[in-house]
């Protein structure tokens, strides 16, 4: 967090310094998955690039992404809300997880934490 007033915040990791939201503004946050920094971001944003690692994060919405355990490795997964299968980025096992919406895209999605694996 940082002082009420302040205009800019400071990262502590890598210096890197943000011009802070207006008062009022709705904040969401993400971990990088390059990284695994903690990322805050103003709601709404697609993506999200960290300062740290420069990696560009997707950002969606806990309404648009679910949730899963890997049928092989146990991992959990996020995946599109609607999909009808994710694939495993640490095993490449192909875990099925029911019934689309047809509004939805349903074609085979990747897990989207790609670099998952601890440095």
């Amino acid at each position: 967090m940082y002082p009420v007033g302040a205009t800019s915040v400071c990262c502590a990791v890598c210096n890197a310094v943000t011009a802070v939201p207006p008062p009022g503004t709705e904040m969401a946050q993400l971990v990088c998955g390059g990284c695994h920094t903690f990322l805050m971001y103003i709601r709404g944003a697609i993506s999200v690039q960290c300062s740290c690692c420069h990696t560009v994060n997707l950002a969606l919405e806990a309404n648009q992404v679910a949730h899963v355990n890997c049928g092989s490795c146990r991992m959990l997964l996020m995946y599109q809300y609607g999909a009808r299968s994710v694939k495993c980025a640490v095993c490449s096992f192909v875990t099925s997880v029911g019934v689309s919406s047809p509004f939805l895209s349903n074609s085979l999605l990747k897990c989207i934490i790609y670099n998952c694996r601890k440095r």
